[in-house]
């Protein structure tokens, strides 16, 4: 029998995922104000070029490249000395692997990488071989001008890394529109491909255009498809996206996306900023924030039987539980045998990083119990 135990945990929750991520933009697009000084290192920089110099690429699954990083910061450091380079359809993907034991693999939201992982990967991989990938677009990976990014390219994406690179089953573990692309690869993986799957605080679509239903983005749609139009003027997306990296315009949005303001630190404000320098970060943004939303979770999750794990925070303001995915996902347990869901009081958009003790208190467990 699924089980929905309204447990309530104090804990704290960041990150920029998509879903209402341009609602959250408007008061911070216009903004004059400077960006302050941050001493935080970026971990995507090394020395006078990008980390992706520095690569060697390597035949899928061949193992891990341990560059030289000495101006990162330990964490962050731990974590790029386990990433390698995979290529997928010609483009270069950014991917980490650590530890020993039955596969997971990690997939981040909007606008991270897999370095927001950062408070998930040493405790998962003790147990675990961890996988982490940068989608396409985001992260240390591949940003092609002009490409037209789609929900679709990235779970095929996660479809195909399980099938060249982990190569056994595995455990999907999302955030937003990452937890959205896992759903959908799960519906369509073959069977015996793909574990189980767990979802934190999964987004209804790529951007916004999904989740019309909600009064939330009723009342602003007129605002956002104002935005759409805006970032089709490419000179006027340039300023706009030049004005929104800015450290201290992302550190508003991050702050009113945690639970926890404490968790929104340099590193964070980093991992977040670092990959918008590069070149493509402006064709990425524009493609996703404006491009069609993608297949909905509601016509995927009857499709899956295997075992589902949903943690959800209940301060999310990009899909609140009171909002129209929050309620569908809420309404899962009682109906299908596979699905747990638990909710995570006083936490936001992304738990895994907000509150990772309270995240692994539920995820492990969970794990342990898959059968096989």
């Amino acid at each position: 029998m699924a089980q929905i135990s309204a447990t309530f945990f104090h804990q704290k929750c960041p990150a920029i995922s998509l879903p209402s991520f341009r609602a959250l933009l408007l008061p911070s697009l216009f903004s004059s104000s400077s960006s302050p000084s941050l001493q935080a290192l970026s971990p995507y920089r090394v020395s006078n070029g990008s980390l992706r110099s520095i690569r060697v690429e390597i035949a899928a699954g061949s193992g891990s490249v341990a560059p030289n990083l000495p101006e990162l910061s330990g964490a962050l450091k731990e974590i790029y000395e386990c990433c390698s380079i995979w290529r997928w359809k010609g483009y270069s993907i950014n991917f980490l692997v650590k530890g020993r034991g039955p596969p997971l693999l990690l997939v981040h939201g909007f606008g991270a990488s897999l370095a927001h992982w950062r408070r998930n990967i040493g405790v998962l991989s003790e147990n675990y071989t961890v996988y982490a990938i940068d989608l396409l677009g985001f992260g240390s990976s591949d940003k092609p001008t002009g490409f037209s990014y789609t929900m679709e390219v990235w779970s095929q994406l996660i479809l195909d890394f399980l099938c060249e690179v982990i190569k056994k089953p595995t455990v999907l573990i999302g955030n937003s529109v990452g937890s959205l692309a896992c759903v959908i690869a799960a519906s369509e993986a073959t069977q015996g491909l793909i574990r189980g799957i767990v979802l934190l605080n999964c987004a209804g679509g790529m951007n916004n255009k999904a989740i019309v239903d909600d009064w939330r983005i009723k009342l602003i749609l007129p605002l956002l498809w104002l935005l759409d139009f805006f970032l089709k003027q490419r000179t006027i997306a340039s300023a706009i996206f030049e004005n929104v990296k800015k450290r201290e315009n992302l550190k508003n949005i991050l702050l009113s996306v945690y639970g926890n303001k404490e968790s929104v630190d340099g590193d964070l404000i980093e991992i977040i900023k670092g990959p918008t320098d590069d070149a493509g970060a402006l064709d990425a943004f524009i493609s996703i924030v404006t491009g069609p939303p993608g297949p909905n979770p509601t016509s995927l999750m009857p499709k899956i039987t295997i075992p589902a794990l949903i943690l959800w925070g209940d301060k999310d303001p990009f899909t609140p539980i009171d909002g129209p995915v929050g309620k569908y996902f809420s309404s899962l347990p009682p109906r299908l045998s596979n699905v747990s869901l638990y909710l995570l009081e006083g936490v936001g958009h992304c738990p895994h990083d907000d509150m990772p003790d309270l995240v692994h208190e539920k995820l492990l467990p969970w794990l342990a119990a898959l059968p096989g």
